[in-house]
């Protein structure tokens, strides 16, 4: 049995164990729930130490954690989870002739572009989830976005990494000269063993070639599969023109399972040209769409991205989305959106009307209408939006994660597209695009009831075809989502027996107890193994005072919430939502929590009634019924009227408490004071 006595000595209230924060961390945006046996919020590298310590001594996995969005099921697993976002979230320091910053793990992303702009400085990689995603999570997964095209992936951006090997001991992992990689061999303990094994490895010339002909073709800048031992490879001393050895290069993307992290050094860029014109060029075939890119990639782009016709069907049920969908003309097939900056709004408006008349002589769009000034963050918060608004699907089927992050070279992209379209409609599916058309990757979601058995399996089908296709055209399986539990156990099929050996070697090495982060990447459990739904499952329906009928019941109102975690939003972004999270940073507290909890136990539950479950309390507690949900949410999850629902079966069943019945006669008790 686990000792917990001396953790939660040291860690009071930053641990808990309860059943209710169990569930909240047991799922994130992807399509797999397993419960952890807890959850620890470190409050500094000490407390990480000791948790490390902790682990070690009772053989309980680590899982690392900061908003939970990722979307292979990076942060589910069974071990004891570590959410640095409540309080390792501070910046510590700014060097601006240097140009870099110092951060915790838990840093959101534009938290820190609002620190750093009276600075006229930036961190440039930009992904959909910026308003609430964490720099820790961005280096676990190696985070791209939209503006890649500009300012490369988290990779490029890392200077240096403050770690905890899983040993124990804190390293520090920055650049390093052939000289000082020499050093390094002769370490002692778990460094100088990390430092020995990659230099045997990629120092015999067979392995070299290997890894060489079987990673996705050069120009891929999007390559998250497997670990990148390719771009240890470029690196010195295997590369005698190549810069400077930095095990930061391979510790970005490895998704925790390696090192855990406490600081992290990132390089920064100057502000971009301040005035900003996109095109948004509407075509009437995907495949009209992806020549296009090519044209419009001739360009000085900032940002060329793509929304298809079912994501922007499904922006027309998003109380958020409906006024940003200003700028659409007629039906389009696919939307691509070329963001061109100048220094003024005069020099960006000419940039963008370069590009849409290059589109419209060499392409084949039938609208190029160009948005400028305000207008075009409206743009960006639809296109931003497309995660979560593909919630909005009716029905239990819905645009699932499994083959949305392929990347292929540029020049690929028309004939990848067409084969990939071919694919999925072969096995009678559709699917939604969208996302980053310019750098060679459009997220592609199949449309699937994973409730069912055949869903489940035309899951594993679709995805392990894909995978095939990937690699006959030398792409990367995962541009920037990572592999995670969902693609890990296809990186044999694509780099093939000899690299996935080495991939587990590299594991082996960094963690021989397997306690970070374990089933990530390689020794993954199977695909289908701890889905959020059991393949098969029938959807409880309860009788209503509320009507929820337009989302099919109470319970699918629940499971519209996919875990993209929008209401993890500090203020400061216009938004509303959520309240409670803003004021506690904590997780169940948050409108995803709320969500979760109601879909666990009405789907899940012993009690006669699901609704009496007292972790629902809890949870419930701070909710405001502010109604900031319903029209921020982009799944249009409804916490208000739920709760509302909740509280009025609880009262079914229990009574209305006297509290209640006395604000409900304010007015009269007033009179009695």
């Amino acid at each position: 049995m686990t000792n917990w006595t001396d953790l939660q000595n040291r860690l009071g209230d930053n641990l808990r164990l309860d059943h209710l924060h169990r569930v909240l961390y047991a799922t994130d945006a992807s399509v797999y729930r397993e419960m952890p046996v807890g959850v620890a919020y470190p409050r500094q590298e000490e407390d990480l130490e000791a948790i490390l310590y902790f682990a070690r001594q009772e053989g309980i996995p680590l899982i690392p954690r900061t908003a939970g969005t990722s979307l292979a099921g990076q942060v589910v697993g069974s071990g004891l989870v570590i959410d640095f976002s409540r309080h390792m979230h501070r910046i510590l320091s700014l060097d601006q002739e240097a140009r870099t910053v110092v951060v915790q793990p838990g840093v959101i992303r534009d938290q820190l572009n609002e620190f750093l702009r009276p600075h006229g400085l930036l961190f440039g990689p930009n992904t959909a989830t910026a308003n609430r995603c964490m720099i820790g999570g961005m280096v676990g997964n190696n985070s791209c976005g939209s503006t890649s095209i500009v300012y490369g992936t988290t990779r490029d951006r890392l200077v240096a990494l403050d770690t905890l090997l899983s040993d124990g001991s804190r390293v520090r992992f920055e650049a390093l000269d052939s000289r000082a990689f020499a050093q390094k061999l002769q370490a002692p303990g778990l460094e100088g063993r990390v430092y020995r094994h990659i230099h045997d490895l990629l120092s015999d010339p067979e392995v070299a070639r290997e890894i060489r002909s079987r990673y996705p073709k050069p120009e891929i800048h999007r390559r998250n599969t497997g670990y990148a031992l390719d771009r240890l490879l470029a690196d010195q001393p295997f590369q005698q023109d190549g810069p400077a050895f930095n095990w930061c290069h391979l510790l970005a993307g490895s998704e925790g399972t390696l090192a855990l992290t406490h600081r992290i050094t990132l390089q920064l860029d100057p502000l971009p040209p301040p005035h900003v014109a996109l095109v948004c060029a509407h075509f009437h075939s995907l495949r009209e769409m992806t020549e296009s890119v090519l044209i419009a990639m001739e360009h000085h782009l900032f940002a060329c991205e793509l929304m298809d016709r079912t994501v922007l069907e499904c922006t027309r049920s998003s109380r958020a989305q409906q006024a940003n969908r200003f700028f659409v003309e007629g039906d389009p097939a696919a939307v691509l959106i070329c963001e061109c900056r100048g220094a003024s709004e005069q020099e960006a408006r000419h940039l963008a009307d370069q590009v849409a008349d290059d589109l419209r002589h060499r392409g084949s769009p039938y609208a190029t209408p160009v948005v400028t000034g305000p207008q075009a963050d409206r743009v960006w918060s639809l296109r931003a939006a497309g995660l979560g608004v593909l919630a909005n699907l009716p029905g239990d089927a819905k645009a699932v994660a499994c083959i949305e992050d392929t990347a292929v070279a540029l020049a690929d992209l028309p004939d990848y597209i067409d084969d990939l379209d071919r694919l999925i409609r072969g096995f009678g599916q559709t699917a939604a695009y969208f996302a980053h058309a310019g750098a060679g990757e459009l997220h592609v979601r199949p449309i699937l009831d994973l409730k069912t058995i055949r869903g489940q399996q035309l899951f594993q089908e679709i995805t392990t075809a894909v995978a095939a296709l990937v690699k006959q055209y030398k792409g990367s399986f995962s541009g920037e989502h990572g592999d995670g539990r969902l693609r890990g156990s296809f990186l044999p099929i694509l780099y093939g027996d000899r690299i996935a050996g080495w991939f587990d070697d590299l594991k082996t090495t960094w963690d021989p107890d397997f306690i970070l982060n374990p089933g990530k990447i390689v020794h993954v459990p199977p695909m289908l193994q701890d889905m959020r739904y059991a393949g098969g499952q029938q959807t409880h329906t309860f009788p209503t005072a509320m009507d929820f009928s337009d989302s099919g019941g109470i319970l699918r109102m629940a499971e519209r919430c996919n875990g993209a975690g929008d209401c993890r939003r500090l203020p400061g972004h216009g938004n509303t939502m959520c309240p409670s999270y803003q004021a506690t940073r904590e997780e169940k507290d948050t409108t995803r929590a709320r969500a979760n909890a109601l879909r666990e136990f009405l789907t899940r539950s012993d009690l006669s009634s699901p609704f009496l479950e007292p972790a629902l309390d809890d949870v419930m507690d701070l909710c405001l019924s502010c109604k900031g949900c319903t029209r921020e949410c982009p799944s249009s999850v409804d916490i208000a009227a739920l709760k509302a629902e909740w509280q009025h079966q609880v009262h079914q069943v229990k009574g209305i408490p006297l509290r209640h019945r006395l604000i409900g006669q304010i007015a009269t008790v007033n009179r009695w004071l």
